[in-house]
């Protein structure tokens, strides 16, 4: 990756000045930490112990001038770190991201966790066809793909950027023949697998309108608001998924959401309106709020 080099000493004395800055301007000191590692040839270990200003020369990706321009990005216009870098972790995947997309969050890789635990109680789960809806980065869609050998995934955007990213990091991951990638708006374009699917997952949108323009700043300017604006109450996409799944979904099929902090009890009770659904279940992520509810297809 790096083409450039900035002698050591040079590199240091920018780095101090950032990480005041960062301070001054309330943007978390690993971030800036997370920027360098991933534009030079430095570690963690390098810059807790300040070992590279002794060093001749840093491999960088950028000049000085353009790492210092990419960080006032991040402070003065509240950029996210992912996007100024073009990358995000997730799992064990390395993501391509633009503002395109949203930056796959680290809650939602537990939704991953919990396909996993489904499938080992239903064992039949694990071949047949699931699906990705909204898969925005494609970040589901290669969890999947990675724990479901046997599964055919299907990814699905309305934004055709979205899906070309998605592309990009299943081929950069090894799993772009794993994948099938479709435009269109969540079942319309696999209209031809009704009653056929094993599972369908999704991080759709779920933030209320009137809440979207009260997020931070790196949200509200940055990442694209058709991926996070829900409707009045945040649940229109959620009550299309969960009122169109059972026309897809086979019977044991599992319905896998991820939804915000108060939504899980609602969704659950639209899940039991719908009658269509059994072991409907609510899913705490890491920080022990109610994130994700899934059900089967009876």
């Amino acid at each position: 990756m790096p083409s450039l080099s900035i002698p050591g000493q040079q590199l240091w004395t920018w780095y101090q000045q950032a990480r005041q800055q960062s301070l001054e301007a309330g943007v978390p000191l690993y971030e800036l930490d997370w920027f360098l590692q991933a534009l030079a040839d430095l570690d963690a270990l390098a810059l807790r112990l300040g070992t590279f200003q002794t060093q001749p020369q840093v491999g960088v990706a950028r000049s000085l001038s353009d790492l210092d321009a990419l960080w006032q990005q991040r402070l003065n216009q509240r950029v996210p770190v992912q996007y100024l870098v073009g990358v995000a972790p997730w799992r064990k995947f390395s993501l391509t991201v633009t503002p395109d997309v949203l930056i796959p969050r680290p809650e939602t890789e537990l939704i991953i966790d919990i396909v996993q635990a489904q499938v080992r109680a239903h064992p039949d789960l694990q071949r047949g066809h699931w699906v990705d809806l909204g898969t925005g980065s494609g970040a589901i869609a290669l969890g999947l793909a990675e724990t479901l050998p046997q599964a055919t995934i299907h990814a699905i955007d309305q934004s055709p950027a979205a899906i070309a990213i998605a592309q990009q990091n299943a081929q950069q991951n090894g799993l772009g023949d794993r994948i099938q990638f479709y435009v269109g708006s969540w079942f319309d374009p696999i209209q031809g697998l009704e009653g056929q699917v094993s599972g369908c997952v999704s991080n759709p949108p779920y933030i209320p309108t009137d809440v979207v323009n009260t997020l931070q700043p790196e949200v509200v300017r940055h990442e694209p608001h058709a991926a996070l604006d829900g409707g009045q109450d945040g649940l229109d996409c959620i009550r299309h998924l969960a009122t169109t799944a059972p026309k897809y979904l086979r019977s044991g099929g599992l319905w896998l959401v991820e939804l915000m902090q108060g939504q899980a009890q609602d969704v659950a009770q639209i899940l039991g309106h719908i009658g269509q659904y059994r072991h409907i279940q609510i899913h705490a992520d890491l920080a022990g709020i109610e994130r994700f509810v899934s059900g089967d297809r009876r």
